[in-house]
């Protein structure tokens, strides 16, 4: 059977707005996606909601569609994206109004039932006992495939969807095409490990890559969006159009394999998928064949993502120039305390982090120059408001030598929390909601498998002692880092049967933990992946209340993996 094409478009809402286009016209495709969902995303939708009921969804994907949807229409490229948001149904609408202003003939359907907010706090219990109205609570469960697959097999060109898992935009299209059911484990796991390859778009073909220098710059410039053929067995070929920038190996594809995952269970409403099963192999210059996944029922219940105001926030960030850094700044935030607590509204959380950009001697005033910043939060935006402005600029000419802050002190804003709840299958209606009106329920998984630990993989033989060099653990190891709320995962990968034979000894938990001290307080854990020659790390609570809650200077730990990468070793002189 002829292998299903799937490209991907998108990877964010924000995502390079050409895109679409390029994948149109760059080759053959049987179905593009586009994802523009993640934790941030819901609460930036819900506030444009609050302003209008008709918004909630991406409205980038439109105009995208005003350039494109002809051409996918000419070219038969059926187009499947989560670009709905907290609206799917109006996305709908506005797709079908565009395909007549065009007109075309497109059949447009969408999918609904994630939408759980008015259910709250009722089925998700103490999850939600802070879902009062005025902390502008939703609720979206992420759904599975079968109801995009409904949709695809009932001629749908368009399918819009709400908030599904990323890799459910590849798995409801392959199922269609190749007449999986629930219940085809394997099948499935694999087409769930090509949507979490594809979904983040370039990053899978070169984008946020860690070796990116041994590639050249030029080549990196303008990379391509990635494609998956996909074969009737589940396994894939991950790839490009021919002719465009970026890099596809089996580097590109472990690194977003790594990204945003925990343990060896990936677990999803339509299938547990086994990470530790799957096997790369490089088939020709940018491909990397994926084969050999295996899955398991899904668990029983279904995660929602809870979305709410946190509070209200403001940041001051203040330069210190030259000499005594350490005392200009003990001035500082001893004067600043001073007035926080004699304001009428003192805020609750008060934070200070000084960051050491400053050298000796430097011959610019930049680079002799470290910045710091104060971050307060309360749930009044009173506390956090013009009191805390006022403050700052009234040290202008009564604080330390050289005084000035990055920008002015505005008033406080609003912060958005992401927390993870989870509720049981069943009581989430799930329906695909056809381009004619009708309404078709899709069931609930009839076989479910609770989540159970995987026994830690035996590790590889250490290699034998030699001389080592002290050096940066990224000369022989690559990283990706990312959140999950307030979480970070951070993979790790050897480029060598004998680097990871170092790496899988070396790097510990506890390893870990050393070398990035934010970590030291924090519940670490490992998780060892032998086919990837890898091991993944989950840092609980370093993020805080999550991206929206910009609780750290790198709020969705995107150069988490970076930083750890930078730090220096012992290393095997054999391996440098």
């Amino acid at each position: 059977m002829k292998p299903l094409r799937i490209g991907n478009f998108s990877g964010f809402y924000g995502d390079r707005f050409d895109a679409l286009r390029e994948m149109l016209t760059g080759g053959e495709l049987d179905v593009l996606t586009g994802d523009y969902l993640a934790e941030l995303t819901m609460l930036i939708l819900g506030r444009d909601r609050l302003k209008d009921p008709a918004a909630g969804y991406a409205r980038t994907f439109v105009r995208q569609l005003e350039d494109s949807l002809g051409l996918a229409h000419e070219r038969g490229v059926r187009i499947v994206t989560n670009a709905g948001g907290l609206n799917p149904a109006g996305l709908a609408a506005r797709v079908r109004e565009l395909a007549g202003r065009l007109g075309l003939t497109v059949r447009v359907a969408h999918v609904e039932g994630d939408d759980l907010t008015a259910a709250l706090p009722g089925i998700l219990g103490p999850a939600a006992a802070g879902a009062r109205p005025a902390n502008a609570l939703a609720a979206h469960a992420y759904l599975g495939g079968f109801g995009i697959a409904a949709c695809l097999r009932a001629g749908a060109d368009v399918v819009v969807t709400g908030r599904v898992t990323d890799a459910a935009l590849v798995t409801g299209p392959a199922a269609a095409h190749f007449g999986w059911q629930p219940g085809e484990y394997d099948r499935l796991a694999g087409a769930v490990v090509a949507g979490h390859v594809l979904e983040c778009g370039a990053q899978a073909t070169g984008g946020n890559y860690a070796f990116f220098a041994e590639h050249g710059i030029e080549r990196l410039r303008h990379p391509g969006f990635p494609l998956a053929e996909i074969h009737v067995d589940g396994s894939c070929v991950l790839t490009k159009h021919p002719g465009t920038g970026g890099i596809v190996d089996v580097g590109t594809v472990t690194a977003q394999l790594l990204y945003e995952t925990g343990g060896a269970c990936y677990a999803g409403p339509d299938v547990t998928a086994r990470l530790d099963t799957v096997r790369l192999s490089q088939d020709g210059p940018d491909r990397v064949r994926v084969e050999g996944v295996r899955g398991q029922a899904p668990p029983p219940t279904l995660k929602v993502g809870l979305n709410r105001l946190g509070g209200f926030r403001n940041e001051v960030t203040f330069v210190l120039t030259g000499l005594d850094i350490e005392r200009k700044a003990d001035l500082v935030r001893r004067q600043m305390e001073d007035a926080l607590r004699a304001a009428p509204k003192p805020p609750g959380e008060v934070r200070w982090d000084l960051v050491r950009t400053d050298r000796a001697d430097a011959d610019t005033e930049e680079t002799a120059s470290a910045l710091l910043r104060l971050v307060v939060r309360d749930q009044d935006p009173e506390a956090v408001g013009r009191a805390v402005g006022a403050a700052a600029v009234e040290l202008a000419l009564a604080g330390y030598p050289g005084f000035h802050v990055l920008a002015p002190p505005g008033n406080g804003a609003p912060y958005g929390v992401f927390e993870a709840a989870y509720v049981p299958q069943d009581v989430v209606e799930h329906v695909a909601v056809l381009d004619d009106g009708r309404r078709v329920p899709v069931p609930p998984p009839q076989d479910t498998r609770a989540l159970d630990a995987v026994p830690e993989p035996p590790l590889p033989e250490p290699l034998p002692p030699g001389p080592v060099r002290r050096a940066p653990l990224g000369r022989v190891a690559g990283a990706r880092s990312g959140d999950k709320g307030g979480d970070a995962n951070v993979g790790v990968w050897a480029r060598s049967q004998d680097g990871w034979r170092w790496l899988a000894h070396e790097l510990t938990a506890d390893r870990f933990r050393e070398l990035i001290p934010e970590s030291r307080t924090l519940r670490v854990t490992r998780h060892v992946l032998p086919n990837l020659r890898a091991v993944n790390f989950v840092v609980e609570g370093i993020l805080g209340g999550g991206v929206a809650a910009r609780h750290r200077f790198d709020p969705q730990a995107k150069g988490l993996g970076e930083w750890l990468r930078s730090r220096h070793l012992d290393i095997p002189e054999a391996l440098l």
